[in-house]
């Protein structure tokens, strides 16, 4: 006689153990809270001398004024040299912030993963902006934690104002 069947088909039983199944780390957004490597930081630091972070949380913040969730760095003004590790589940908004900003006279440096074959990478990043792409896979910081392993390349994005060269 046998089991009654748990699934109809061997699809819908294939299906189920694929849900079953818990991805990789870098295949689902625990966490958008991703803090730049502090060595990393201190190399790009003193090369701009950063006065704001537009996007922290206090426990990451990397310099004197920042900006946090609450304050909402997207509708802040930003002024002079700014460091910028957006969440990457919106960096769409933040790249065309930093674009903005440069525009309005601010240097913007973002750190972003190396998406070139995004919309906001040919928007903003390719005709805008210089980048750089880093050796390796940066180690983000978390707290109370070892830090994750970047699940892609990083890009570091740097938005300068327009010069009015002829």
């Amino acid at each position: 006689m046998g089991r009654a069947r748990k699934y109809k088909t061997n699809a819908a039983r294939q299906r189920a153990y694929r849900q079953r199944q818990k991805p990789k780390i870098y295949h689902r957004r625990e966490s958008d809270l991703w803090g730049t490597p502090q060595a990393e930081f201190d190399t790009l630091h003193a090369e701009f001398g950063f006065t704001l972070d537009a996007c922290a949380i206090t426990s990451n913040a990397k310099c004197d004024h920042y900006f946090t969730p609450a304050q909402d760095g997207l509708r802040q003004e930003w002024s002079g040299v700014v460091f910028c590790n957006p969440p990457y589940s919106v960096v769409d908004l933040w790249i065309a912030k930093a674009y903005e900003a440069s525009k309005a006279g601010a240097t913007v440096v973002c750190i972003v993963y190396a998406c070139v074959d995004t919309r906001w990478w040919h928007t903003y990043v390719e005709p805008y902006a210089e980048y750089r792409f880093p050796k390796g896979r940066w180690k983000f910081e978390r707290s109370g934690g070892k830090g994750w392993s970047a699940p892609r390349p990083t890009a570091i994005v740097i938005f300068r104002p327009p010069t009015d060269e002829i």
